[in-house]
C-alpha cells in the first residue's frame, strides 16, 4: 500500500556517488562499496514506489567510467548483469517499467541484451519508471541530438530556424520522460559530473553527505523535505512547494 504525501516531486534523479569511501572507510575493498550500493539501490527503488514518484532515474555508469581501472570496469559490469537477471521479475511484477539510455559504444552483447530484455518485457507496465543512465553523458547526448535535426536540415526536411527547444528534446535519449523535478547526489560531492544537463535547467538540487551504500528511505525523505521548502519560480513567479510532511 502507498503512503504517499503531499508535495512529492514526479521525477527524482541520482547520482549515486561514495561506494568506494563508503568501502576504503571501512578498510574493505572497492567492490564491496559497490555491491552495498546495489542494496542502497533495491532500498531506494522500494521507497520511491511507496512514496508516489513516479519517475526515478539514477546515474549508473557514465561514459567517463571507462577510465577506471579495468578490474573495476568489470566488476561493474557484473554486477549490472545481477541485478538484472535476479530483479527484473521482480521489477516487472510490481508493475515497474524500466528506460535505459546512454549509448551502446563499448558495451559487451549480452550487456546490451539484457538491458533490451529489461526494457521491453516491462515495457508496458504503468507504475514506477525507473530510468537508467548506463554508458551515458549528457554531452553526447545533446550532440548526438543535434546532429540528428542537422540530418534532416542537410535533406531539406527542417529550416534551421524552425528548429525549437521542443524538437532538441524531443531528440534526446529522455524524450517522453518529464525533466526531473529534484537531482540528489550523494557523497558530500556538489557537481553534475555530465548528467542532465538540458533536463536540469529547472531541477532542484540536493547534495546529501550520505555515501551511496547508506543510502535509503530516510536519507530520500530528507531530500525531499529540503526540496519542500524551495520557492521553484521557474524563471518567473513564485511558486513554492510547501513547507511541512
Amino acid at each position: 500500500m502507498s503512503d504517499a504525501i503531499p508535495y512529492i516531486p514526479d521525477h527524482v534523479a541520482i547520482i549515486m556517488d561514495g561506494n568506494g569511501r563508503w568501502a576504503s572507510q571501512r578498510g574493505l575493498p572497492r567492490f564491496e562499496g559497490h555491491r552495498r550500493g546495489v542494496d542502497a539501490l533495491r532500498r531506494t527503488i522500494t521507497a520511491a514506489e511507496e512514496l508516489g514518484i513516479r519517475f526515478l532515474t539514477v546515474y549508473s555508469f557514465s561514459s567517463e567510467n571507462w577510465r577506471r581501472p579495468v578490474a573495476e570496469i568489470a566488476e561493474l559490469m557484473g554486477l549490472l548483469r545481477r541485478f538484472i537477471r535476479n530483479d527484473l521479475a521482480d521489477l516487472h511484477a510490481r508493475n515497474v517499467r524500466i528506460r535505459v539510455i546512454g549509448v551502446d559504444d563499448g558495451l559487451s552483447a549480452d550487456i546490451v541484451a539484457l538491458l533490451d530484455e529489461a526494457e521491453k518485457l516491462t515495457s508496458s507496465n504503468t507504475g514506477l519508471t525507473f530510468v537508467v543512465a548506463f554508458n551515458y553523458g549528457s554531452r553526447r547526448e545533446i550532440a548526438d541530438a543535434v546532429r540528428s535535426l542537422a540530418a534532416d536540415v542537410a535533406t531539406g526536411r527542417l529550416q534551421p530556424s524552425a528548429i525549437t527547444e521542443d524538437m532538441i528534446a524531443g531528440r534526446l535519449s529522455t524524450s517522453g520522460i518529464p525533466d526531473p523535478d529534484l537531482i540528489i547526489r550523494t557523497s558530500g560531492e556538489q557537481r553534475l559530473s555530465n548528467f542532465l544537463l538540458w533536463q536540469a535547467s529547472y531541477s532542484e538540487l540536493v547534495f546529501s553527505p550520505v555515501l551511496w551504500p547508506d543510502f535509503g528511505r530516510d536519507a530520500l525523505l530528507e531530500a525531499i523535505d529540503a526540496y519542500r521548502v524551495r520557492d521553484r519560480r521557474f524563471g518567473g513567479l513564485s511558486a513554492a512547494i510547501g513547507r511541512s510532511r
